[in-house]
């Protein structure tokens, strides 16, 4: 949606060669030179790091993720092997370790699959099962209850209309659904809500929202804080923003991410990773007018040493 930019791009000097010597050299010998490794691979697009891991192993005989497994360690390393996972590899085993052993962290599961366009989901429907052998519908289906279920059932069915098109007629309609389903009788009629935040294309839904604002004097997310609680509230409250702007959602995704006591390492290596080669670049931007302090300060400010490093360098 809108006008996205990137912060890593193809490299035009590619050498795979000269790469792969230069990760090699830096791995050798005593200590990592980690600077080396940052270069090289912040600077790469994920098809040439693919193209790199494919080299080093027919070079080498070694595997490079097996090679850096052993030279890195903590955050610095879970965030250079999500870096040399395609994203959305990665992104389907961040969605597997939401849902594996006690509990399930629905936060990643709300964050990766209601941002998701058609495409995406159907990428990882098929990448969930060619990696993990599982049924990703299957295994949410089974990990989720309820309203929640429902909802993220919907969301997998990967057919929200994709049109910039927009029925002002539909818009009346829905938002006076939506007051029907909400305030005045909450708790009722969840499958209104759900049914047209995830089928609509976004702009309809930034129509429906102004519509709705009309009809009820109330905004729509002050209305779903109000009226629901829980995943259910999350899961609601993000498909709302990302109608509405999905960088802006992102962006606040990385600041929940930093702000308090401790930071979600996590979030930070799955958000800058997987977005920097979509719209990290907006991402910047949104957070810079957000929160008043550009996003690598906020880096700078609450992450350190090579990890640090790492996470500025694909800011760039």
């Amino acid at each position: 949606m809108g006008n996205c930019q990137p912060t890593i791009m193809p490299y035009e000097e590619f050498d795979v060669m000269a790469d792969i010597k230069g990760i090699r050299k830096a791995c050798k010998g005593l200590g990592t030179d980690e600077k080396a490794i940052i270069e090289i691979l912040a600077n790469r697009c994920s098809f040439q790091r693919q193209e790199i891991k494919q080299a080093y192993v027919d070079k080498y005989d070694d595997e490079l993720v097996e090679v850096l497994k052993k030279e890195l360690s903590g955050n610095f390393e879970k965030a250079i092997l999500a870096m040399l996972d395609p994203p959305v590899i990665y992104a389907v085993k961040e969605l597997r370790k939401a849902m594996k052993g006690a509990g399930t962290d629905e936060d990643v599961l709300v964050e990766l699959l209601c941002t998701a366009t058609n495409a995406d989901i159907a990428m990882f429907k098929e990448c969930y099962f060619q990696v993990h052998e599982r049924d990703l519908e299957a295994d949410i289906e089974g990990d989720t209850s309820g309203d929640v279920r429902n909802l993220l059932m919907r969301l997998l069915e990967g057919n929200r209309d994709e049109s910039y098109d927009v029925d002002e007629d539909l818009a009346e309609e829905d938002a006076a659904g939506l007051f029907e389903a909400g305030e005045g009788r909450f708790g009722t009629d969840e499958s209104t809500f759900s049914y047209i935040l995830a089928s609509r294309n976004y702009l309809q839904l930034q129509a429906t929202f102004k519509q709705y604002e009309q009809l009820s004097g109330t905004e729509i997310l002050d209305a779903i804080e109000n009226e629901t609680s829980g995943t259910l509230k999350k899961c609601y409250i993000t498909l709302v923003r990302v109608a509405k702007n999905p960088q802006l959602y992102f962006a606040r995704r990385l600041h929940k991410a930093m702000k308090g006591a401790g930071t979600d390492e996590d979030t930070l290596i799955r958000i800058i990773v997987c977005r920097s080669e979509y719209d990290l670049e907006t991402i910047k931007e949104m957070y810079l007018e957000k929160y008043d302090v550009s996003l690598k300060d906020a880096l700078r400010d609450e992450c350190s040493g090579d990890f640090k490093r790492l996470l500025l360098a694909i800011c760039h």
